[in-house]
């Protein structure tokens, strides 16, 4: 039975260091980065991978819903009149990444503003959205899509979550923090990355960023944490750690991640491993981070026709 893997959120035009001072165009942002590797990990006849969004009707708009659907995904996207994507630009130093964005009037930003045009989502179907996803949103649209996200839970569909924080988002910490728990609090999955929640839930280690979303309704919670050890603790009581491979050299941290997010999802969706999961997110954030950009093709890292390796 082909499964649904439904991503909400805001495409961007990426604008990415190439060698001396310049700059390659593409398309990414933290959701769609996640819906584009799962497409690569998975079969289509296993995963129908899509987008729910909103562009502009400018000419970079329909490339980029041409860029999704020549990458296998199904382009859900409202047309914004008068409007356009968020642009952002990438900055590296050290393999670590800064970003200058121009996202003010993105058409992402209405993306629930017709929330009757959602797909069809059934038992079994999985839709992921992030902090970024509600930050981006007015309140009053933020409060209909999360209650179209538990609708849709209760339902039994899947709803998995990435807190991302991003304060520059909002007005301040006290609503970020606030309405991270909130959308944490419908979701049955949580991805949150350790070093974020520390710097602003106080979170004195991995396990207690863990603990602190099973407190909070979660089934399943799965925090990275760069280098050091993967933790995951679910609902049920099971818990352990998986220390990541070492890596000599990071190229670029920049969508390490949601490529961890799609592999740990396209492995445990399909086979229900879970210490196999968390070992291909890490295979495969650790490739991303060896390479510039936000998509760095399955197929350049070796493992397009080698899928088992996600889960031997």
């Amino acid at each position: 039975m082909t499964r649904r893997f439904l991503a909400i959120g805001e495409c961007m035009v990426e604008l990415a260091p190439e060698q001396g001072a310049s700059y390659k165009l593409g398309f990414a942002g933290d959701t769609f980065n996640t819906a584009w590797y799962a497409r690569q990990l998975t079969e289509p006849e296993a995963l129908k991978v899509g987008y729910f969004s909103a562009v502009g009707s400018d000419d970079l708009s329909r490339q980029m819903a041409d860029f999704m659907c020549a990458a296998g995904i199904e382009p859900h996207l409202a047309k914004v009149q008068e409007s356009g994507p968020g642009l952002y630009m990438i900055q590296l130093k050290d393999g670590e990444r800064s970003f200058q964005y121009w996202r003010s009037t993105s058409a992402a930003r209405h993306l629930a503003d017709d929330l009757d045009r959602f797909p069809s989502i059934v038992y079994g179907d999985v839709v992921y959205f992030s902090g970024i996803t509600a930050a981006i949103l007015p309140e009053l649209r933020r409060v209909e899509l999360l209650g179209r996200l538990a609708e849709l839970s209760n339902a039994g569909a899947q709803v998995v979550f990435d807190p991302n924080l991003r304060p520059h988002l909002w007005p301040d910490a006290e609503t970020m923090t606030r309405w991270t728990m909130t959308a944490a609090a419908i979701a049955d999955i949580v991805l949150p990355s350790h070093e974020d929640e520390a710097a602003h839930f106080g979170d004195v280690s991995s396990d207690a960023t863990a603990q602190r979303y099973i407190e909070n309704g979660a089934t399943l919670v799965v925090v990275k944490n760069g280098p050091d050890p993967v933790v995951v603790q679910a609902s049920d009581g099971d818990r352990f750690q998986y220390q990541p491979a070492v890596l000599d050299k990071v190229v670029d941290t920049t969508a390490a991640g949601d490529a961890f997010n799609a592999a740990f999802l396209a492995d445990y969706l399909q086979h229900s491993r879970l210490r196999d999961a968390v070992r291909a997110g890490c295979v495969l954030a650790r490739h991303v981070v060896s390479h510039k950009g936000a998509l760095i093709p399955v197929s350049q890292l070796g493992l397009i026709n080698d899928r088992a390796r996600f889960s031997a």
